[in-house]
């Protein structure tokens, strides 16, 4: 079958193939009958997208049962009753799905909760009796599990097989790997757009605007223009859209970090800062630590090594000189999430894998200097590879 042409840089079907038959020889290991999933954005939903290489967006879920020994059903936005049996080739756009049902439901419409639960009930209805492994349950519809729980499959078994999936998803394939290089190449290009562009009297929302015109005209769909200008010796720190209202001024500083998307869904994310003149020589030491900083956690990231140490090595070095620990999340996995597993902090059972698509961006103020820098890597036997970005690690001067 032919793919549509209105499709934005579809996945090959061998490559959906291998995920396929890579998930159902872990279902068979760990005795899983079915799989069942539900995404309703295109910024952390990529359970959906990696089995069948459509995104969820908009707060519209897609539910997929995706079993064993048989294709899968869809179940998505669209009008009453409509059922579409297909051949595994698909119809140039859905492919490996038997079956593709719609209804129109609504998360703002309480009575709808049911809708998407009824059909999903009706294509899981042959594992009444069997093992049914939930996949990213925190993104599901507590409607949807509790309805099939308490409905016609309320003697199965439900068990999280969100860790089956990940231990496989994380791990990137030739032809992912080569997606996520393009997605840095592309936010080479926003980035360079955007401080192009840059100047005084421009609202932090007009920067990050020419950065996801950019990106969406070369293959992008969906991501986040982080953007915050502030006087030197002001701190700040990155903010979405909301928080976009202020004005730049002359001597400002500019933080812009764009996470999007690139061609085909995977996600990368480049952060960096320009100045609206020349640079302090503060600004410029403590941005070299932040380097520093990097290149000490790049050394860490080697397959087989936990989460966990990193952080801790990590924390323990930022207190060795002077700087604030790590509190939240700086170093992370990307993929057709945003962000994706493994979180590099103390409560991450993953280790460091080969193939791994991982982000490193140390943050933190320091004597009233925000500093940061933030790129993409891919993991390799040794430890990460080249940096994926080529935008110049740099504070940008704009004087």
């Amino acid at each position: 079958m032919q793919l549509s042409e209105r499709l934005n840089t579809p996945i090959s079907t061998a490559e959906l193939e291998r995920r396929w038959a890579a998930v159902r020889r872990a279902m068979e290991m760990e005795k899983i009958d079915v799989l069942l999933m539900q995404n309703n954005n295109d910024h952390m939903g990529g359970y959906v997208k990696y089995f069948s290489d459509l995104p969820a967006t908009n707060g519209y879920p897609i539910t997929l049962v995706f079993p064993r020994d048989d294709d899968m059903t869809l179940i998505g936005q669209g009008p009453f009753g409509m059922v579409k049996d297909l051949p595994h080739e698909g119809d140039g756009i859905r492919r490996g799905v038997k079956r593709w049902m719609t209804t129109p439901s609504y998360a703002s419409a309480p009575y709808t909760a049911s809708y998407d639960s009824d059909l999903a009930a009706e294509a899981l209805a042959p594992y009444s009796g069997g093992t049914i492994g939930l996949v990213g349950p925190y993104q599901m519809s507590v409607a949807v599990v509790d309805h099939l729980r308490r409905g016609r499959l309320s003697n199965a078994k439900f068990v999280d097989t969100s860790d089956l999936v990940d231990r496989i998803k994380v791990v990137k394939s030739a032809e992912e790997k080569e997606l996520v290089i393009r997605a840095a190449r592309m936010q080479d290009g926003a980035m360079r757009a955007a401080f192009g562009a840059l100047e005084p009297g421009m609202r932090d929302a007009d920067v990050a605007a020419i950065a996801q015109c950019y990106s969406q005209r070369h293959g992008s769909e969906n991501g986040i223009y982080l953007c915050s200008s502030a006087p030197l010796s002001t701190p700040t720190q990155i903010a979405q859209r909301h928080y976009q209202n202020r004005v730049i001024r002359e001597g400002d500083y500019v933080l812009l970090l764009v996470e999007d998307n690139g061609p085909g869904g995977m996600y990368t994310e480049l952060g960096r800062t320009a100045v609206v003149g020349k640079v302090p020589q503060a600004m410029k030491e403590e941005f070299a630590f932040t380097l520093e900083a990097r290149r000490f956690t790049l050394n860490l990231l080697k397959p087989g090594t936990p989460c966990k140490t990193v952080w801790e090595e990590y924390n323990a070095f930022m207190r060795r000189n002077g700087r604030p620990e790590e509190a939240r999340l700086y170093c992370h996995g990307q993929g057709y999430d945003l962000v994706e597993r493994p979180l590099v902090r103390h409560d991450e059972p993953m280790t460091i894998e080969k193939d791994m698509n991982i982000v490193v961006h140390p943050t933190y103020t320091h004597k009233d200097i925000s500093s940061w820098v933030c790129d993409n890597y891919l993991i390799e036997a040794n430890g990460p590879g080249e940096r994926l970005h080529h935008f110049p690690e740099e504070i940008v001067e704009l004087g």
